[in-house]
């Protein structure tokens, strides 16, 4: 959440970002009055418990009928504090309730629009001319068929649509990957970690995905659990509720998870192949880091997700996301986008985003800085999601004899193959 002081000292602001995310404005109006009437709330319940306290030592020293009058006013501010008590509950859980509503604030800077308004800040790489070589590209499903590297149909046999099976030589590609992003992120001071893919409440909703997220999340409701869509949630969260040394900060962190996505509203979408599922692979980095730095490590997390594209030799673009098309937590985000032969167009592959000091309030995630404690900022960035950055070098690196290419940069981890062979 944001700092609340942002609500009595500059609301406009906050209006500004709803209105660049294209949500509610008047929330703020709600929030302002919400966090008026639990101040005042909590003012009360602090005079009646001062003049509590004041009465008791009055009781003791008092005689006769004024103590009787004293002990007849003690019992009804029992009641009365008792009484603010509850409405102070209640007027907190209403100022939380509307402040879990609120996304974080837009940075200055970030392009005004909605999905379709992301501006292109970088194009790297140039998309081969497959007309010129004297062949028609095939898509990644008849690619990684042709290869025994993609099973759809009993992936859905077993679980059902936008399920699949990786086989062969396509699990193998999978590891390589995954050998070849931790070694980039070791290489870059990140610490490997592998964390849970289920999740309490607390963890999901503290970093924003139980808002308008929440339906593409899987529950389990048996036993209260959630299962990620990214491991920056278990990331996020594994400093919750603690203090940290300042002079440990950043603190990197990259995983590997399985996400589980339900893909809400995308009914007719990306059907074919392993575009769009509701399961993949992901190595993901998360950095906890003094909010000074937080703009600064955004452009380190860009950084090191276009190294390791230009490292797969796949052509590649760089959005500055629009502010309607953020998410709940992120105040900035970039996208890369890898191009994909057989739509003629640059798809989505990786996303880098600031949260500032957003998940770490939400989070209760702090550290002892020079001037006192306060909650760090917190980003997070997608270095390989597997099956999107499997289809880009199926399609990129496929020859007309159905084999495909393999970057140079990937062979050691593939027993130093050159080509995979159909």
């Amino acid at each position: 959440m944001i700092d609340p002081k942002w609500l009595r000292s500059d609301p406009d602001r906050i209006r500004r970002s709803q209105a660049a995310r294209g949500a509610s404005v008047e929330l703020v109006d709600e929030l302002i009055a919400a966090d008026e009437a639990r101040r005042a709330s909590i003012l009360t319940s602090e005079q009646l418990r001062a003049e509590q306290k004041s009465l008791g030592k009055q009781v003791a020293r008092a005689q006769g009928e004024e103590k009787q009058e004293l002990l007849s006013r003690t019992k009804q501010l029992a009641a009365d504090v008792k009484t603010t008590q509850g409405a102070t509950v209640e007027a907190e859980a209403k100022f939380d309730d509307l402040m879990k509503q609120l996304g974080n604030l837009v940075l200055d800077g970030v392009p005004e629009g909605g999905e379709d308004d992301g501006v292109v800040i970088e194009t790297i790489g140039t998309p081969r001319d497959f007309a010129a070589e004297g062949f028609e590209p095939r898509d990644h499903l008849e690619l990684g068929e042709k290869l025994g590297a993609i099973d759809m149909e009993r992936g859905t046999k077993i679980s059902g649509s936008r399920f699949y099976v990786l086989t062969g030589v396509g699990a193998q590609l999978e590891i390589a990957l995954l050998n070849l992003a931790m070694a980039k992120a070791t290489e870059w001071g990140f610490t490997p970690m592998i964390p849970p893919a289920l999740v309490k409440p607390s963890a999901m909703e503290g970093t924003g995905f139980l808002g308008q997220a929440a339906q593409d999340v899987y529950h389990l409701e048996a036993d209260d659990l959630y299962l990620v869509g990214t491991s920056e949630v278990a990331l996020a969260a594994y400093h919750a509720g603690e203090i940290l040394d300042a002079g440990t900060l950043p603190r990197q962190y990259v995983a590997y998870s399985p996400c589980f996505r339900r893909e809400a509203g995308s009914y007719g979408k990306d059907t074919r192949g392993i575009f769009r599922v509701h399961w993949f692979d992901k190595v993901e980095m998360f950095v906890h880091c003094d909010p000074a730095d937080a703009e600064d490590w955004h452009q380190k997390l860009l950084g090191f997700e276009k190294e390791f594209l230009t490292a797969l030799e796949v052509p590649f673009q760089v959005l500055d996301v629009a502010s309607g098309d953020l998410g709940l937590s992120a105040a900035r985000k970039y996208d890369c986008y890898a191009w994909l032969p057989t739509q003629q167009r640059y798809r989505e592959v990786t996303s880098t985003s600031n949260c500032t000091e957003f998940q770490a309030r939400r989070l209760g995630i702090r550290a002892r800085f020079d001037d006192g404690v306060r909650p760090v900022a917190t980003l997070n960035g997608t270095l390989c999601a597997m099956t999107r950055i499997i289809i880009m070098l199926l399609e990129n690196h496929q020859q007309a004899d159905g084999s495909i290419h393999v970057p140079e940069a990937l062979r050691p981890y593939l027993g130093g193959r050159e080509r995979l062979e159909p």
